[in-house]
C-alpha cells in the first residue's frame, strides 16, 4: 500500500492505547498522532492523560480523549471494553497497561499478585475482544490489535513468576488470535510486542536498580515503538526489538527446558541482592 493511501485510511481512525499515561503507551501516543490516528488514551492518572492529549492534539491536530480508568476493576474495564466495542472509528488498540515486581512469589501480596494476572489477562482478553468484535465483521485493511508483551514470555525465572506466567499467556493468546483471523480471512492484525530492557518508568516504579543490568541491554521507549510499528505495518506476529534480544530469544528456544531452568536457578543464586541487616 502506498504512503499517501496509507494515511488517508489511518486518518479516518482510532487508537485506543492502554497504559497510556506515561512509558511506551506515551510514545504510542506521539507516534501514532504523528501518522493521523485520533486517540483515546486511557490510564489511572487523569491529570497525566490530559497533558500527553493537550500535547499530541496540538502538535498533530488530530482529535483525543481521555479515559480515566483502573482496568484491573471490573466496573472501569467494562467501561472501557463498551468504549471499545461502539467506537464506529476504530483503527488499532494497543494492550499496554501492565507492572512489574521483584520478590519470591511466596513472600509476595497476592492482592499484588492477583492484580498483575488481571491487568495482564482478564484486561487484555476483554478488551481485545471487544476490539476484534468491532473490527472483524468491518474488515478494514491496516487494523488490529497490539499486545505489549515482554522477552520475559520466552522464559521463567525467579522472583518473576507472575510476570513471566501472564506475558506468556499473552504471547500465546496473540498467536492463537492471529491464527483464528487467518483462517477467517480476515485483514484485521494482531502483535504479540516483546520488548527487553526500556528505559521507561517501569523499572523505577518496581524499584530496580538499572545499574545490574548491561548498559548494551536497555533500549529507548522510541526505537521500541518505532519496531512495534513497522512490524504491524508488516503484519509481523511476534517483534522482537534490538538484535541482542532477537539473538537471545533464539538461544532460548533451542536449549533444553531442564538446562533453561538449571540456568535461572544459577543465575539468581549468583545473582540475588544480599539481605539488609
Amino acid at each position: 500500500m502506498r504512503g499517501r493511501e496509507r494515511r488517508a485510511i489511518i486518518s479516518d481512525m482510532l487508537a485506543v492505547i492502554t497504559g497510556a499515561s506515561s512509558g511506551l503507551g506515551a510514545t504510542f501516543a506521539r507516534k501514532l498522532a504523528a501518522r493521523g490516528y485520533d486517540l483515546l488514551l486511557i490510564a489511572r492518572r487523569e491529570a497525566r492523560l490530559q497533558s500527553i492529549a493537550l500535547e499530541v492534539g496540538q502538535q498533530y491536530r488530530v482529535h483525543t480523549e481521555v479515559l480515566a480508568a483502573d482496568l484491573a476493576d471490573d466496573a472501569a474495564l467494562a467501561a472501557a471494553a463498551s468504549r471499545i466495542l461502539e467506537a464506529p472509528d476504530l483503527g488499532l488498540l494497543v494492550n499496554n497497561a501492565g507492572f512489574g515486581t521483584l520478590g519470591y512469589f511466596f513472600d509476595a501480596d497476592p492482592v499484588i499478585q492477583e492484580r498483575m494476572h488481571r491487568l495482564h489477562v482478564i484486561a487484555t482478553l476483554r478488551l481485545s475482544h471487544a476490539a476484534l468484535a468491532n473490527l472483524v465483521p468491518r474488515a478494514a485493511p491496516g487494523t488490529g490489535i497490539i499486545n505489549v508483551s515482554s522477552v520475559a514470555a520466552f522464559g521463567a525465572s525467579p522472583q518473576n513468576v507472575s510476570y513471566c506466567a501472564t506475558k506468556t499467556w499473552m504471547n500465546r493468546f496473540s498467536e492463537a488470535l492471529a491464527i483464528e483471523l487467518g483462517a477467517k480471512s480476515s485483514p484485521v492484525i494482531v502483535q504479540a510486542l516483546c520488548p527487553g530492557f526500556t528505559l521507561t518508568e517501569f523499572h523505577d516504579t518496581m524499584p530496580m536498580e538499572r545499574s545490574v543490568i548491561p548498559a548494551s541491554l536497555w533500549m529507548t521507549a522510541d526505537f521500541v515503538v518505532s519496531e512495534s510499528l513497522r512490524g504491524f505495518d508488516d503484519r509481523t506476529m511476534f517483534v522482537i526489538p534490538g538484535w541482542r534480544y532477537k539473538l537471545l530469544v533464539g538461544i532460548m528456544k533451542l536449549v533444553p527446558s531442564g538446562l533453561m531452568r538449571w540456568g535461572s536457578i544459577r543465575a539468581a543464586q549468583r545473582y540475588r541482592r544480599p539481605k539488609k541487616t
